[in-house]
């Protein structure tokens, strides 16, 4: 066994809330190691497939609206430290009907935070946006400061300047191990081993297993997602003429993107079967049953888009509630942990990994976490 080699901190699992705490930490002159089972970005977790909405007026709950603002501002203050851009200004629209609760979220989360909001009803929808078409009882919610991040770029740009402030990155490298006291952690990954003093476990779908090495049983649970690009027509759904969106409906709730650099449409299913998936076996590859089930949506809202390009697989990691589980362990204080991101995480990434480094440099985060708090359930 290698000799053991000391570091602030240890961050296992350098996906988007990872690479993010250890930008921010090694900001702030930590000594940081990152170790992934891969090399991030890459496609066997979450944060694959070009493109994440980011939203300040929340319809899974107003709770979240102080840290999507707070995400904005830590996204514009990468782009201008990086000189780089990757947020597009699409504007989201959020349609459903009018009695839909997550439709009323928005509006309300809107009222209370003061954002800009604009409610269409169905024939101002469709004459905005003459690629959509839904009936009289929708109701639109057209937020035009909101848009798309580009994901994968983040997460390479937070790696790079990461690595500029000197945090060292071990990859394709699965930990095998981790054993903590009151002011150490050890992470064993094979035949090495690395000692730290703090913790940051943001392992995405295998957190649960990992967490459970440290005596916690959470239940976030791995599941099988797919979304697709579709042929589209320019004039009615490209970039800078059509928004990112989410529709609310009777069979189900979807999510998507504007053609960008002529990719075509890209959509996605947020709900649905939800199929547990062992993150250490290959996910099933895109289906015709994933595609019928994309094509249900545009035959009764957008049936100008065209035929299936092709389709890719993620995995979410759900919580029961859908909430995320942002926490410090019980009986460590050392121990940081960032996991059941269901699905919405992604834009809330660069606040989240601020909130990871406040936890383990101060001792407290500058939000309240209750709704992420483990605690939710019986942990141990």
């Amino acid at each position: 066994m290698e000799a053991i080699m000391k570091y602030d901190v240890i961050v296992v699992g350098a996906g988007s809330m990872g690479m993010a705490a250890g930008y921010f930490l090694a900001k702030k002159g930590q000594r940081v190691l990152l170790i992934d089972a891969f090399d991030p970005p890459h496609t066997s977790g979450s944060h694959h497939g070009e493109t994440r909405i980011i939203r300040y007026a929340y319809g899974e709950g107003e709770e979240y609206v102080p840290l999507a603002l707070r995400a904005k501002e830590l996204w514009e203050e990468l782009e201008k430290e990086s000189g780089r851009s990757f947020f597009l200004k699409t504007g989201v629209l959020s349609v459903g009907e009018e009695t839909s609760s997550f439709i009323q979220t928005v509006i309300s989360s809107a009222k209370i935070y003061s954002l800009p909001l604009e409610v269409l009803n169905a024939v101002e929808i469709h004459t905005r946006f003459p690629g959509i078409t839904v009936p009289d009882s929708f109701i639109g919610c057209f937020e035009p400061t909101s848009g798309v991040l580009k994901c994968e770029d983040a997460i390479r740009t937070y790696k790079e300047f990461a690595l500029k402030y000197g945090a060292e990155l071990l990859t394709n490298h699965p930990v095998k191990g981790i054993k903590v006291t009151e002011d150490s952690v050890k992470v064993h990954t094979g035949d090495n081993v690395y000692e730290g003093k703090r913790l940051v476990l943001s392992a995405g779908a295998w957190s649960k297993e990992l967490l459970a090495k440290l005596g916690l049983n959470l239940p976030a649970t791995p599941i099988r997602k797919t979304f697709a690009w579709f042929e589209a027509d320019e004039k009615f759904y490209g970039e800078g003429k059509f928004p990112a969106f989410s529709f609310d409906t009777k069979s189900g709730m979807y999510y998507g993107f504007p053609s960008i650099d002529g990719a075509g449409l890209k959509l996605g299913r947020h709900d649905g079967i939800q199929q547990a998936q062992n993150p250490n076996e290959e996910v099933a590859p895109f289906n015709d049953g994933d595609r019928a089930e994309l094509e249900n949506l545009l035959r009764s809202y957008m049936p100008q888009v065209g035929k299936l390009k092709f389709g890719k697989t993620c995995m979410y990691t759900m919580t029961p509630d859908e909430n995320f589980i942002i926490d410090t362990h019980p009986l460590y204080k050392n121990v940081v942990f960032a996991a059941g991101f269901s699905g919405h995480g992604f834009k809330f990434s660069s606040a989240v990994g601020e909130v990871i480094s406040d936890l383990l440099t101060t001792g407290k985060a500058p939000y309240d976490l209750s709704l992420f708090s483990a605690s939710r359930w019986e942990v141990e």
